[in-house]
C-alpha cells in the first residue's frame, strides 16, 4: 500500500469537506441578503419557465446571479457609452460637456448584451409607409 496515495485521498477528502462547508455557509448567508430583484419576481419567472423549488435559498441564488448579470451588462453598456462619447467631434462634444450626463442608448445596451450572447433586434420602422400614423381601423393594407 502506498502511503502517498492514502495521504492524497485524505487531502482530497479534506478539500471536498472545505468546499461543502463553504457552500453551506454561502447558502445560509443568502437568507440574510436582500437582493435588488424581489423573490416574488424571480419565483414568477422560474415558474413561467417550468421550474419550481420549495427551497427559498435557490430563489435567492437565482436573484443574486441575475443581479450580478444585470450589473455587469450595465457596466459594459456604460463603457460602450463612454467610448461612443469619445468618438464625437470636439465641437459637438464641448456643447455636451456642459450637461455631463451620459445617455444610455439602445445601441450601447445591444453591444453590451451581444458580448454575453444575447442578441437584441430592433423592430423595423418604416416612416415612409403610407399608413404610418393612421388609425389602424382605417388602413387599407
Amino acid at each position: 500500500m502506498n502511503p502517498q496515495s492514502s495521504e492524497g485521498r485524505h487531502q482530497q477528502h479534506q478539500q471536498q469537506h472545505d468546499d461543502d462547508s463553504a457552500l453551506s455557509e454561502f447558502l445560509a448567508s443568502l437568507m440574510d441578503f436582500t437582493p435588488t430583484i424581489p423573490d416574488e419576481l424571480v419565483e414568477h419567472y422560474l415558474a413561467k419557465s417550468g421550474f419550481q423549488s420549495p427551497d427559498p435559498r435557490l430563489t435567492r441564488l437565482v436573484a443574486v446571479a441575475t443581479q450580478k448579470f444585470v450589473a455587469e451588462v450595465a457596466g459594459d453598456a456604460l463603457q460602450h457609452c463612454k467610448a461612443r462619447q469619445a468618438t464625437i467631434p470636439k465641437d459637438k462634444r464641448e456643447k455636451q460637456q456642459k450637461d455631463k450626463r451620459l445617455v444610455l442608448t439602445m445601441e450601447d445596451l445591444s453591444k453590451a448584451l451581444h458580448e454575453y450572447g444575447v442578441n437584441v433586434r430592433h423592430q423595423e420602422y418604416f416612416a415612409d409607409s403610407p399608413s404610418t400614423g393612421m388609425d389602424p381601423a382605417t388602413r387599407d393594407e
